[in-house]
């Protein structure tokens, strides 16, 4: 049974970040192998995880509803392509969703794609998705029960409330999850009182704050993969130490 650990948070936050250090710390522990879910239609977890993608799950849905070769039936084609789609790594693969459909659309390539991925899914035993706010392909997964929620808020009243409506709409689209924790992130020195007061009040729970960083900043200005940030970073060890509170238990 694989544990799942979903990440959410309106752009900016940092939650891709957080999402690889995630993966890099599982991968770490020997929780191998580890499949790094992209579920955010602005793909780019790749680039922090230092990989080149060069197919999403949602060119396969695509090109399948244009239509198969003669001689292969959908099943093949899908099976073929979500094979594709997974970029192999050391303790990890990735797999990136691409731009999910339109509300309400759930046509015969979304189905298969869907059936493929949850079977995929049973490989591994541990799963890291980073997700946009929508939480658009959770919803879509036929077993789209989370172990673990980890909403992604920075340091912020606005971002709170976002944080807060995430948790929200979880619950309005009928998502089981074990687990909703917030970890505030590029928090500055001082703040955590007045954010904790402000989170308690919004019904959010806080597993932590990992602080602002100059190396990480200049890591992603320059693209340079965080994953490969050491434990040296103040970033890397206050999530790590995060990921050990939350997750020694599980």
């Amino acid at each position: 049974m694989s544990y799942s650990i979903a990440l959410a948070g309106k752009g900016g936050t940092g939650k891709t970040t957080l999402a690889g250090l995630a993966v890099k710390y599982l991968v770490e522990k020997g929780k191998r192998p580890v499949l790094a879910v992209d579920a955010d239609s602005n793909a780019n977890l790749n680039e922090v995880l230092g990989l080149e993608v060069s197919t999403t799950l949602g060119q396969a849905r695509e090109e399948m509803k244009k239509g198969v070769s003669a001689g292969m039936t959908k099943d093949v084609f899908m099976e073929m392509r979500l094979q594709e789609a997974v970029v192999e790594a050391e303790g990890f693969d990735l797999i990136v969703m691409g731009r999910p459909e339109g509300a309400g659309c759930y046509c015969a390539a979304n189905t298969l794609l869907t059936q493929y991925l949850d079977r995929l899914i049973d490989n591994y035993p541990y799963i890291v998705m980073d997700n946009e706010a929508g939480m658009e392909h959770i919803s879509r997964l036929t077993t789209n029960n989370i172990d673990m929620l980890l909403v992604v808020s920075d340091p912020t009243r606005r971002g709170l409330q976002a944080a807060a409506r995430i948790v929200e709409l979880t619950e309005e689209l009928n998502l089981s999850i074990r687990k909703k924790l917030t970890i505030v992130n590029q928090a500055r020195d001082g703040q955590e009182p007045a954010i904790l007061e402000s989170a308690g009040a919004l019904g959010l729970r806080v597993a932590g704050f990992v602080p602002e960083d100059e190396e990480l900043a200049e890591f992603d200005l320059q693209g340079r993969p965080t994953t490969l940030l050491g434990p040296h970073n103040r970033a890397v060890s206050a999530a790590y130490r995060i990921f050990d509170e939350i997750l020694e238990k599980e």
